[in-house]
Protein backbone atom coordinates (compact mmCIF):
# COMPACT_ATOMS: atom_id res chain seq x y z
CA UNK A 1 0.00 0.00 0.00
CA UNK A 2 1.18 3.28 -0.98
CA UNK A 3 0.32 6.55 1.20
CA UNK A 4 0.79 9.89 -0.03
CA UNK A 5 3.87 11.84 2.10
CA UNK A 6 2.56 15.58 1.25
CA UNK A 7 1.96 17.72 4.45
CA UNK A 8 -1.46 18.73 3.78
CA UNK A 9 -4.07 16.65 4.32
CA UNK A 10 -3.03 16.50 8.33
CA UNK A 11 -2.88 20.25 8.98
CA UNK A 12 -5.15 20.87 11.96
CA UNK A 13 -7.33 17.84 13.70
CA UNK A 14 -10.32 16.24 11.93
CA UNK A 15 -13.12 16.58 13.81
CA UNK A 16 -16.63 15.61 12.71
CA UNK A 17 -18.96 18.35 12.96
CA UNK A 18 -22.41 19.00 14.75
CA UNK A 19 -25.16 17.35 12.57
CA UNK A 20 -22.42 14.46 11.29
CA UNK A 21 -23.29 10.99 11.05
CA UNK A 22 -21.55 9.23 14.10
CA UNK A 23 -20.49 11.76 16.17
CA UNK A 24 -22.49 10.04 19.39
CA UNK A 25 -20.60 7.27 18.98
CA UNK A 26 -17.20 8.87 18.13
CA UNK A 27 -17.45 10.89 21.11
CA UNK A 28 -18.04 8.67 23.49
CA UNK A 29 -15.52 6.13 22.72
CA UNK A 30 -13.03 9.32 22.46
CA UNK A 31 -14.12 10.68 25.96
CA UNK A 32 -12.50 7.31 27.68
CA UNK A 33 -8.84 8.46 26.62
CA UNK A 34 -9.84 11.71 29.22
CA UNK A 35 -11.66 9.56 32.15
CA UNK A 36 -10.08 8.75 35.50
CA UNK A 37 -12.12 6.06 36.77
CA UNK A 38 -10.36 2.59 38.07
CA UNK A 39 -9.09 0.68 34.95
CA UNK A 40 -10.94 -2.66 35.90
CA UNK A 41 -14.54 -0.66 34.55
CA UNK A 42 -13.20 -1.41 31.14
CA UNK A 43 -14.67 -5.02 32.10
CA UNK A 44 -18.33 -3.50 32.32
CA UNK A 45 -18.32 -2.67 28.90
CA UNK A 46 -17.57 -6.24 27.47
CA UNK A 47 -19.93 -8.03 25.47
CA UNK A 48 -21.06 -11.58 24.31
CA UNK A 49 -18.26 -12.02 21.99
CA UNK A 50 -15.46 -9.71 22.67
CA UNK A 51 -13.49 -9.64 26.05
CA UNK A 52 -11.06 -7.08 27.13
CA UNK A 53 -8.32 -8.31 29.88
CA UNK A 54 -6.70 -6.07 32.37
CA UNK A 55 -2.77 -6.91 33.19
CA UNK A 56 -2.33 -5.95 36.57
CA UNK A 57 1.38 -6.14 36.93
CA UNK A 58 3.41 -6.47 39.97
CA UNK A 59 1.62 -6.78 43.14
CA UNK A 60 4.03 -4.58 44.94
CA UNK A 61 3.48 -1.88 42.73
CA UNK A 62 -0.41 -1.10 43.24
CA UNK A 63 1.41 2.60 43.37
CA UNK A 64 2.31 2.55 39.64
CA UNK A 65 -1.17 1.36 38.71
CA UNK A 66 -3.12 3.31 35.70
CA UNK A 67 -6.70 4.47 35.51
CA UNK A 68 -9.17 3.70 32.49
CA UNK A 69 -7.88 6.75 30.53
CA UNK A 70 -4.32 6.42 31.36
CA UNK A 71 -4.35 2.60 29.93
CA UNK A 72 -6.99 3.05 27.44
CA UNK A 73 -5.09 5.35 25.58
CA UNK A 74 -2.00 3.68 25.79
CA UNK A 75 -3.65 0.69 24.56
CA UNK A 76 -5.25 2.15 21.67
CA UNK A 77 -2.48 4.05 20.16
CA UNK A 78 -0.03 1.21 20.48
CA UNK A 79 -2.57 -1.27 18.71
CA UNK A 80 -3.75 1.53 16.28
CA UNK A 81 -0.48 3.19 15.37
CA UNK A 82 2.08 0.67 16.35
CA UNK A 83 4.81 -0.53 13.94
CA UNK A 84 3.91 -3.53 12.40
CA UNK A 85 0.70 -3.79 13.63
CA UNK A 86 -2.54 -6.44 13.18
CA UNK A 87 -4.73 -5.29 10.60
CA UNK A 88 -8.07 -3.21 12.52
CA UNK A 89 -11.51 -4.35 11.96
CA UNK A 90 -13.16 -1.40 10.48
CA UNK A 91 -15.49 1.28 13.02
CA UNK A 92 -18.60 1.55 10.80
CA UNK A 93 -20.41 4.75 12.07
CA UNK A 94 -17.33 6.20 13.20
CA UNK A 95 -14.23 7.84 13.15
CA UNK A 96 -11.32 6.24 14.45
CA UNK A 97 -8.56 8.64 13.14
CA UNK A 98 -10.32 11.27 15.56
CA UNK A 99 -10.60 8.68 18.23
CA UNK A 100 -6.95 8.22 18.37
CA UNK A 101 -6.28 11.56 17.91
CA UNK A 102 -8.15 12.54 21.12
CA UNK A 103 -5.95 9.36 22.84
CA UNK A 104 -2.60 11.11 21.32
CA UNK A 105 -4.10 14.75 23.15
CA UNK A 106 -4.86 13.14 26.05
CA UNK A 107 -1.61 11.88 26.19
CA UNK A 108 0.29 14.75 25.89
CA UNK A 109 -1.81 16.67 28.33
CA UNK A 110 -0.51 13.69 31.04
CA UNK A 111 2.76 14.21 29.50
CA UNK A 112 2.97 17.93 30.28
CA UNK A 113 1.60 17.38 33.62
CA UNK A 114 4.37 14.19 34.07
CA UNK A 115 7.44 16.92 33.71
CA UNK A 116 6.26 19.26 35.85
CA UNK A 117 5.64 16.81 38.41
CA UNK A 118 9.06 15.23 37.83
CA UNK A 119 10.54 18.84 38.39
CA UNK A 120 9.06 18.94 41.45
CA UNK A 121 9.96 15.19 42.29
CA UNK A 122 13.85 16.02 41.63
CA UNK A 123 13.66 18.75 43.70
CA UNK A 124 11.74 17.74 46.41
CA UNK A 125 12.01 13.97 46.28
CA UNK A 126 15.47 12.81 44.84
CA UNK A 127 17.79 15.64 46.37
CA UNK A 128 15.63 14.08 49.93
CA UNK A 129 15.79 10.76 48.52
CA UNK A 130 16.01 8.84 52.12
CA UNK A 131 12.79 10.80 52.94
CA UNK A 132 10.96 10.40 49.83
CA UNK A 133 11.52 6.39 50.06
CA UNK A 134 10.03 6.15 53.17
CA UNK A 135 6.80 8.28 52.27
CA UNK A 136 6.79 6.50 49.24
CA UNK A 137 6.41 2.86 51.62
CA UNK A 138 3.63 4.33 54.01
CA UNK A 139 1.59 4.89 50.95
CA UNK A 140 2.56 1.85 49.48
CA UNK A 141 1.70 0.38 52.53
CA UNK A 142 -1.94 2.57 52.58
CA UNK A 143 -2.78 1.68 49.53
CA UNK A 144 -2.60 -2.32 50.17
CA UNK A 145 -4.42 -1.87 53.33
CA UNK A 146 -7.08 -0.09 51.75
CA UNK A 147 -7.77 -2.50 49.21
CA UNK A 148 -7.97 -5.59 51.63
CA UNK A 149 -11.63 -6.99 52.46
CA UNK A 150 -11.51 -6.96 56.00
CA UNK A 151 -12.88 -3.94 57.25
CA UNK A 152 -10.52 -3.77 59.77
CA UNK A 153 -7.49 -3.86 58.14
CA UNK A 154 -8.55 -1.66 55.64
CA UNK A 155 -9.62 0.89 58.30
CA UNK A 156 -5.86 1.12 59.77
CA UNK A 157 -4.91 2.09 56.77
CA UNK A 158 -6.10 6.26 57.57
CA UNK A 159 -4.38 5.39 60.87
CA UNK A 160 -1.27 4.14 59.39
CA UNK A 161 -0.46 7.86 57.62
CA UNK A 162 -1.79 9.61 60.78
CA UNK A 163 0.56 7.74 62.78
CA UNK A 164 3.27 8.23 60.45
CA UNK A 165 2.69 12.33 60.48
CA UNK A 166 3.14 11.92 64.47
CA UNK A 167 6.42 10.34 64.26
CA UNK A 168 7.62 12.87 61.76
CA UNK A 169 6.29 15.35 63.84
CA UNK A 170 8.14 14.44 66.88
CA UNK A 171 11.40 13.55 64.69
CA UNK A 172 11.51 17.63 63.97
CA UNK A 173 10.99 18.36 67.50
CA UNK A 174 13.15 15.96 68.94
CA UNK A 175 16.28 15.59 65.94
CA UNK A 176 18.86 13.15 67.16
CA UNK A 177 21.56 14.73 64.56
CA UNK A 178 23.31 17.67 64.48
CA UNK A 179 24.93 20.14 62.00
CA UNK A 180 24.47 19.46 58.11
CA UNK A 181 22.81 15.90 58.73
CA UNK A 182 20.11 17.25 61.43
CA UNK A 183 18.88 20.24 58.64
CA UNK A 184 19.21 17.23 55.86
CA UNK A 185 17.27 14.74 58.02
CA UNK A 186 14.73 18.00 58.32
CA UNK A 187 14.68 18.68 55.23
CA UNK A 188 13.73 14.55 54.51
CA UNK A 189 10.97 14.74 56.61
CA UNK A 190 9.92 17.95 54.92
CA UNK A 191 10.48 18.28 51.72
CA UNK A 192 8.51 15.45 50.39
CA UNK A 193 5.57 16.97 51.90
CA UNK A 194 6.28 20.22 50.34
CA UNK A 195 6.36 18.83 47.08
CA UNK A 196 3.01 16.70 47.65
CA UNK A 197 1.00 20.17 47.92
CA UNK A 198 2.90 21.31 45.12
CA UNK A 199 2.02 18.02 43.04
CA UNK A 200 -1.34 18.53 44.18
CA UNK A 201 -2.24 21.53 42.28
CA UNK A 202 -0.31 20.39 39.17
CA UNK A 203 -2.78 17.59 39.32
CA UNK A 204 -5.70 19.27 40.30
CA UNK A 205 -5.44 21.68 37.19
CA UNK A 206 -4.69 18.35 34.65
CA UNK A 207 -7.64 16.83 36.61
CA UNK A 208 -9.62 19.68 35.44
CA UNK A 209 -8.66 20.23 32.01
CA UNK A 210 -9.29 16.26 31.62
CA UNK A 211 -13.03 16.33 32.99
CA UNK A 212 -13.72 19.47 31.08
CA UNK A 213 -12.76 17.63 27.74
CA UNK A 214 -14.72 14.32 28.90
CA UNK A 215 -17.86 16.48 29.46
CA UNK A 216 -17.54 18.26 26.20
CA UNK A 217 -17.31 15.45 24.06
CA UNK A 218 -20.55 14.06 25.79
CA UNK A 219 -21.93 17.29 25.28
CA UNK A 220 -21.75 17.70 21.89
CA UNK A 221 -19.67 20.60 21.64
CA UNK A 222 -17.00 18.73 19.31
CA UNK A 223 -13.42 19.91 21.24
CA UNK A 224 -10.93 19.92 18.91
CA UNK A 225 -7.75 17.02 19.45
CA UNK A 226 -4.54 19.39 19.86
CA UNK A 227 -1.50 16.87 17.97
CA UNK A 228 0.88 19.02 17.02
CA UNK A 229 3.11 15.95 16.84
CA UNK A 230 1.39 14.62 14.03
CA UNK A 231 2.16 17.73 12.25
CA UNK A 232 5.32 18.28 10.37
CA UNK A 233 6.79 21.39 9.82
CA UNK A 234 10.25 19.89 7.61
CA UNK A 235 10.92 16.93 6.17
CA UNK A 236 13.67 16.45 8.63
CA UNK A 237 10.36 15.32 11.44
CA UNK A 238 10.78 11.67 10.81
CA UNK A 239 8.95 10.94 14.18
CA UNK A 240 6.22 13.36 13.37
CA UNK A 241 6.22 12.16 9.33
CA UNK A 242 5.42 8.35 10.73
CA UNK A 243 2.99 9.56 13.12
CA UNK A 244 1.25 11.44 10.46
CA UNK A 245 1.76 8.32 7.77
CA UNK A 246 0.19 6.00 10.54
CA UNK A 247 -2.78 8.19 10.64
CA UNK A 248 -3.36 8.02 7.34
CA UNK A 249 -2.81 4.28 7.31
CA UNK A 250 -5.76 4.20 9.43
CA UNK A 251 -8.14 5.88 7.86
CA UNK A 252 -7.27 3.94 4.40
CA UNK A 253 -7.93 0.63 6.68
CA UNK A 254 -11.03 1.81 7.72
CA UNK A 255 -12.52 2.45 4.06
CA UNK A 256 -11.12 -1.21 3.15
CA UNK A 257 -13.65 -3.17 1.22
CA UNK A 258 -12.65 -5.98 2.87
CA UNK A 259 -14.80 -7.84 6.03
CA UNK A 260 -14.25 -11.14 7.98
CA UNK A 261 -16.74 -13.45 8.65
CA UNK A 262 -16.41 -15.10 12.21
CA UNK A 263 -19.36 -17.47 12.53
CA UNK A 264 -20.95 -16.74 15.43
CA UNK A 265 -19.93 -13.31 16.14
CA UNK A 266 -21.21 -12.45 12.38
CA UNK A 267 -19.33 -10.06 10.17
CA UNK A 268 -16.84 -8.24 12.08
CA UNK A 269 -17.66 -4.73 13.12
CA UNK A 270 -21.30 -5.21 10.88
CA UNK A 271 -22.66 -7.32 14.03
CA UNK A 272 -24.29 -10.70 14.34
CA UNK A 273 -26.55 -11.73 11.36
CA UNK A 274 -29.88 -11.97 12.48
CA UNK A 275 -32.16 -12.84 9.64
CA UNK A 276 -32.04 -14.78 6.30
CA UNK A 277 -34.35 -14.68 3.48
CA UNK A 278 -33.63 -17.06 0.39
CA UNK A 279 -34.98 -17.14 -3.21
CA UNK A 280 -33.69 -20.06 -5.17
CA UNK A 281 -35.17 -21.81 -8.24
CA UNK A 282 -34.54 -23.27 -11.33
CA UNK A 283 -34.11 -21.23 -14.76
CA UNK A 284 -36.60 -22.09 -17.40
CA UNK A 285 -36.43 -20.45 -20.42
CA UNK A 286 -39.78 -18.71 -21.53
CA UNK A 287 -38.72 -20.14 -25.13
CA UNK A 288 -37.40 -23.70 -25.27
CA UNK A 289 -36.41 -23.48 -28.42
CA UNK A 290 -34.28 -20.14 -28.13
CA UNK A 291 -32.85 -20.83 -24.50
CA UNK A 292 -31.83 -18.41 -21.57
CA UNK A 293 -30.42 -15.64 -22.86
CA UNK A 294 -26.88 -15.72 -21.52
CA UNK A 295 -25.96 -13.61 -18.12
CA UNK A 296 -23.57 -13.37 -14.98
CA UNK A 297 -24.10 -13.43 -11.39
CA UNK A 298 -22.59 -9.51 -11.64
CA UNK A 299 -25.07 -8.70 -13.98
CA UNK A 300 -28.06 -9.37 -11.99
CA UNK A 301 -25.98 -7.72 -9.35
CA UNK A 302 -25.04 -4.66 -11.44
CA UNK A 303 -29.43 -4.28 -12.01
CA UNK A 304 -29.52 -4.40 -7.79
CA UNK A 305 -26.74 -1.64 -6.64
CA UNK A 306 -28.58 0.68 -8.86
CA UNK A 307 -31.98 -0.03 -7.78
CA UNK A 308 -30.76 0.26 -4.05
CA UNK A 309 -28.84 3.68 -4.24
CA UNK A 310 -32.36 5.34 -4.98
CA UNK A 311 -33.57 3.31 -1.75
CA UNK A 312 -34.38 6.68 -0.31
CA UNK A 313 -36.82 8.22 -2.94
CA UNK A 314 -40.29 7.23 -2.76
CA UNK A 315 -43.91 9.03 -3.83
CA UNK A 316 -45.01 9.88 -0.74
CA UNK A 317 -43.27 12.26 1.18
CA UNK A 318 -43.46 10.95 4.98
CA UNK A 319 -39.80 10.80 5.98
CA UNK A 320 -38.53 7.38 4.73
CA UNK A 321 -35.07 6.20 4.38
CA UNK A 322 -31.92 8.57 4.56
CA UNK A 323 -29.34 8.04 1.72
CA UNK A 324 -27.79 4.49 1.85
CA UNK A 325 -24.11 3.52 1.51
CA UNK A 326 -24.17 0.90 -1.05
CA UNK A 327 -20.72 -0.96 -1.09
CA UNK A 328 -19.22 -4.00 -2.90
CA UNK A 329 -17.68 -6.01 0.09
CA UNK A 330 -15.46 -8.97 -0.08
CA UNK A 331 -15.68 -11.32 2.53
CA UNK A 332 -13.46 -14.05 4.29
CA UNK A 333 -13.68 -16.57 6.38
CA UNK A 334 -11.98 -17.03 9.62
CA UNK A 335 -12.39 -19.07 12.76
CA UNK A 336 -14.78 -18.14 15.47
CA UNK A 337 -11.49 -17.76 18.17
CA UNK A 338 -9.28 -16.49 15.50
CA UNK A 339 -7.18 -13.76 17.42
CA UNK A 340 -6.01 -11.87 13.98
CA UNK A 341 -7.18 -11.17 10.26
CA UNK A 342 -5.01 -11.27 7.42
CA UNK A 343 -6.18 -8.78 4.86
CA UNK A 344 -5.97 -10.19 0.89
CA UNK A 345 -2.62 -8.65 -1.08
CA UNK A 346 -1.30 -8.71 -4.12
CA UNK A 347 -2.11 -6.74 -7.48
CA UNK A 348 -5.85 -7.06 -7.27
CA UNK A 349 -5.50 -4.80 -3.47
CA UNK A 350 -4.45 -1.09 -3.81
CA UNK A 351 -4.72 0.97 -0.39
CA UNK A 352 -6.82 -1.86 1.68
CA UNK A 353 -9.59 -1.62 -1.51
CA UNK A 354 -10.25 -5.17 -3.92
CA UNK A 355 -10.10 -3.50 -7.37
CA UNK A 356 -13.44 -3.70 -9.14
CA UNK A 357 -11.62 -6.06 -11.65
CA UNK A 358 -11.49 -8.45 -9.08
CA UNK A 359 -14.78 -8.00 -7.42
CA UNK A 360 -16.70 -8.89 -10.47
CA UNK A 361 -14.20 -11.61 -11.01
CA UNK A 362 -14.99 -12.90 -6.91
CA UNK A 363 -18.89 -12.73 -7.97
CA UNK A 364 -19.10 -14.52 -10.79
CA UNK A 365 -16.52 -17.81 -10.25
CA UNK A 366 -16.32 -17.86 -6.03
CA UNK A 367 -19.42 -19.51 -5.79
CA UNK A 368 -18.91 -22.73 -4.06
CA UNK A 369 -16.08 -24.55 -2.15
CA UNK A 370 -13.19 -22.51 -0.92
CA UNK A 371 -11.54 -18.51 -1.20
CA UNK A 372 -13.70 -15.26 -0.58
CA UNK A 373 -17.43 -14.66 -1.31
CA UNK A 374 -18.46 -11.27 -2.98
CA UNK A 375 -21.11 -9.57 -0.84
CA UNK A 376 -23.37 -6.25 -2.08
CA UNK A 377 -24.59 -4.54 1.24
CA UNK A 378 -26.69 -1.09 2.03
CA UNK A 379 -25.87 0.20 5.02
CA UNK A 380 -27.32 2.88 7.36
CA UNK A 381 -25.53 4.90 10.52
CA UNK A 382 -28.56 5.75 12.26
CA UNK A 383 -28.80 7.39 15.83
CA UNK A 384 -25.41 9.67 15.38
CA UNK A 385 -23.89 6.43 14.11
CA UNK A 386 -25.06 4.44 17.82
CA UNK A 387 -26.74 1.60 15.39
CA UNK A 388 -25.60 0.29 12.37
CA UNK A 389 -27.91 -1.58 10.21
CA UNK A 390 -25.81 -3.60 7.26
CA UNK A 391 -28.09 -5.45 4.62
CA UNK A 392 -25.97 -8.07 2.01
CA UNK A 393 -27.46 -9.32 -0.91
CA UNK A 394 -25.23 -12.19 -2.86
CA UNK A 395 -26.27 -13.78 -6.33
CA UNK A 396 -25.03 -17.16 -7.24
CA UNK A 397 -26.15 -19.31 -10.54
CA UNK A 398 -25.54 -23.81 -9.62
CA UNK A 399 -26.60 -26.06 -12.41
CA UNK A 400 -29.05 -23.80 -13.55
CA UNK A 401 -30.45 -22.48 -10.24
CA UNK A 402 -30.11 -19.26 -9.35
CA UNK A 403 -30.33 -18.04 -5.38
CA UNK A 404 -30.24 -15.06 -4.41
CA UNK A 405 -29.72 -14.32 -0.30
CA UNK A 406 -30.56 -11.18 1.60
CA UNK A 407 -28.76 -11.19 5.57
CA UNK A 408 -29.79 -9.04 7.94
CA UNK A 409 -26.80 -7.66 10.51
CA UNK A 410 -27.45 -4.73 13.13
CA UNK A 411 -24.62 -3.33 15.57
CA UNK A 412 -25.58 -1.54 18.55
CA UNK A 413 -25.01 1.17 20.38
CA UNK A 414 -21.68 1.49 22.17
CA UNK A 415 -21.74 0.58 25.66
CA UNK A 416 -23.29 3.21 28.49
CA UNK A 417 -19.45 3.33 30.32
CA UNK A 418 -18.54 5.25 27.02
CA UNK A 419 -21.66 8.10 27.45
CA UNK A 420 -21.22 8.73 31.02
CA UNK A 421 -20.74 11.95 32.34
CA UNK A 422 -18.18 13.15 34.59
CA UNK A 423 -19.43 13.83 38.32
CA UNK A 424 -18.10 15.38 40.69
CA UNK A 425 -16.32 13.48 43.68
CA UNK A 426 -18.63 13.19 46.77
CA UNK A 427 -20.10 11.29 49.76
CA UNK A 428 -23.28 11.19 52.15
CA UNK A 429 -22.78 12.32 55.99
CA UNK A 430 -24.92 11.88 58.86
CA UNK A 431 -25.89 15.90 59.91
CA UNK A 432 -24.21 16.57 63.16
CA UNK A 433 -27.53 17.55 65.28
CA UNK A 434 -30.07 15.97 63.18
CA UNK A 435 -28.13 12.26 62.86
CA UNK A 436 -31.29 10.35 61.58
CA UNK A 437 -30.92 12.93 58.30
CA UNK A 438 -27.79 13.17 55.57
CA UNK A 439 -26.42 15.82 54.11
CA UNK A 440 -23.64 15.56 51.01
CA UNK A 441 -20.37 16.83 51.20
CA UNK A 442 -18.00 17.48 48.25
CA UNK A 443 -14.81 14.97 47.99
CA UNK A 444 -10.97 16.87 46.48
CA UNK A 445 -11.34 15.82 42.98
CA UNK A 446 -7.71 14.73 43.44
CA UNK A 447 -7.11 12.40 46.45
CA UNK A 448 -4.26 12.52 48.44
CA UNK A 449 -3.03 8.75 47.40
CA UNK A 450 -3.61 9.99 43.33
CA UNK A 451 -1.31 12.46 44.44
CA UNK A 452 1.48 10.18 45.06
CA UNK A 453 0.21 7.74 42.21
CA UNK A 454 -0.09 10.18 39.73
CA UNK A 455 3.60 11.70 40.78
CA UNK A 456 5.36 7.80 40.85
CA UNK A 457 4.20 7.80 37.83
CA UNK A 458 5.88 10.68 36.12
CA UNK A 459 9.20 9.79 37.08
CA UNK A 460 9.64 6.72 34.60
CA UNK A 461 6.29 7.90 32.35
CA UNK A 462 9.45 8.44 29.80
CA UNK A 463 9.41 4.80 29.12
CA UNK A 464 5.94 3.35 28.61
CA UNK A 465 6.87 -0.64 28.23
CA UNK A 466 8.28 -0.13 32.01
CA UNK A 467 5.32 1.49 33.54
CA UNK A 468 3.22 -0.92 32.03
CA UNK A 469 5.50 -3.56 33.43
CA UNK A 470 5.10 -2.23 36.70
CA UNK A 471 1.48 -0.98 37.11
CA UNK A 472 -0.52 -3.25 34.09
CA UNK A 473 -2.10 -2.26 31.33
CA UNK A 474 -5.82 -3.16 28.88
CA UNK A 475 -5.48 -6.24 27.00
CA UNK A 476 -7.70 -5.31 23.68
CA UNK A 477 -10.32 -7.97 22.35
CA UNK A 478 -8.75 -8.97 19.39
CA UNK A 479 -9.77 -8.89 16.08
CA UNK A 480 -9.56 -5.51 17.23
CA UNK A 481 -11.92 -2.72 16.31
CA UNK A 482 -13.29 0.48 17.94
CA UNK A 483 -16.58 -0.11 17.24
CA UNK A 484 -17.84 -3.84 17.67
CA UNK A 485 -15.79 -4.15 20.28
CA UNK A 486 -17.70 -2.71 23.21
CA UNK A 487 -20.99 -2.46 21.20
CA UNK A 488 -24.39 -3.64 22.53
CA UNK A 489 -27.23 -5.83 21.19
CA UNK A 490 -29.52 -3.33 19.58
CA UNK A 491 -32.76 -5.57 20.14
CA UNK A 492 -32.98 -4.15 23.96
CA UNK A 493 -33.59 -0.24 22.45
CA UNK A 494 -37.04 -0.33 21.29
CA UNK A 495 -36.56 2.26 18.40
CA UNK A 496 -33.45 0.96 17.31
CA UNK A 497 -35.28 -2.85 17.00
CA UNK A 498 -37.56 -1.61 15.35
CA UNK A 499 -35.56 0.75 12.73
CA UNK A 500 -33.15 -3.11 12.21
CA UNK A 501 -36.93 -4.97 11.41
CA UNK A 502 -38.47 -2.52 9.23
CA UNK A 503 -35.33 -2.23 6.80
CA UNK A 504 -35.68 -5.84 6.03
CA UNK A 505 -39.00 -5.51 3.94
CA UNK A 506 -38.18 -2.64 1.67
CA UNK A 507 -34.50 -3.96 0.94
CA UNK A 508 -35.63 -7.64 0.18
CA UNK A 509 -38.51 -6.12 -2.50
CA UNK A 510 -35.97 -3.91 -3.90
CA UNK A 511 -33.58 -7.26 -4.29
CA UNK A 512 -36.45 -9.44 -5.67
CA UNK A 513 -37.93 -6.49 -8.30
CA UNK A 514 -34.76 -5.87 -9.95
CA UNK A 515 -33.50 -9.39 -10.22
CA UNK A 516 -36.70 -10.49 -11.80
CA UNK A 517 -36.28 -7.94 -14.01
CA UNK A 518 -32.84 -8.79 -15.11
CA UNK A 519 -34.48 -12.33 -15.37
CA UNK A 520 -37.16 -11.35 -17.89
CA UNK A 521 -34.58 -9.10 -19.80
CA UNK A 522 -32.64 -12.72 -20.47
CA UNK A 523 -35.58 -14.95 -21.51
CA UNK A 524 -36.43 -16.63 -18.36
CA UNK A 525 -39.81 -17.67 -17.47
CA UNK A 526 -40.42 -15.73 -13.68
CA UNK A 527 -43.58 -17.84 -12.83
CA UNK A 528 -41.94 -19.31 -9.98
CA UNK A 529 -39.19 -16.83 -8.77
CA UNK A 530 -42.64 -14.46 -9.02
CA UNK A 531 -44.18 -17.04 -6.41
CA UNK A 532 -41.27 -17.15 -4.41
CA UNK A 533 -40.91 -13.69 -3.52
CA UNK A 534 -44.73 -13.36 -3.06
CA UNK A 535 -44.15 -16.37 -0.07
CA UNK A 536 -41.31 -14.58 1.09
CA UNK A 537 -42.64 -11.12 1.22
CA UNK A 538 -45.34 -12.36 3.12
CA UNK A 539 -43.61 -13.93 5.51
CA UNK A 540 -41.43 -11.17 6.35
CA UNK A 541 -44.42 -9.34 7.42
CA UNK A 542 -43.95 -11.27 11.04
CA UNK A 543 -40.58 -10.62 11.39
CA UNK A 544 -38.28 -10.99 14.60
CA UNK A 545 -34.56 -11.16 15.31
CA UNK A 546 -32.72 -14.43 15.74
CA UNK A 547 -29.34 -15.68 15.79
CA UNK A 548 -29.32 -16.81 12.15
CA UNK A 549 -25.63 -17.65 12.65
CA UNK A 550 -26.04 -20.25 15.45
CA UNK A 551 -26.97 -23.67 13.56
CA UNK A 552 -28.74 -26.33 15.54
CA UNK A 553 -26.83 -29.39 13.78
Amino acid sequence: MTVDSGYADIFGPQVPQTGDGGQTATFALASAAYRDNPVEDIKKADNEWHQSTVNTGRSWAKIFRPNLGEAFSQAVIDRMLGVGRKPLIQSFGTEPQVIVEHCLAANRIRRERDKKLTGVMVLCGLLFLPGLLVWLLVFQLRATMAKQADKRVSGLATGLLVAVGALAVIFLLRMPFGGLWGWYARGAVIAPVVGWFLAKRICENTAKDLRERWDSLLSGSSVGAKVPEAVPTSPNQTAAEQLRQSLARLSAEQRSNSVFYAGPKGILGMGTRWGAWHLAEELVPTDPNKGVHEFRSWTVIRAIHDQLTVLNRQSLKTGGFPPPTVRHWIVTPVGENATAVARPEGTDVEAYQVKPKAIEQICDQQQFGGGDRHYLGVQWPLWDGQLIITMLITVTVLHETLRIEVTGHALGPVNGLFTSKPEAPSKEVAKTVRFWETRTIKLPLVTADEVVRLAARATISWYPPLLKWLGGSIGLPEPFGLRHAWADQPWRHRFMADDALRAAAPVLRVVHTAALRVLKEHDVDVEKFSSRSSVLSGAIQDLSPRKADTYDA
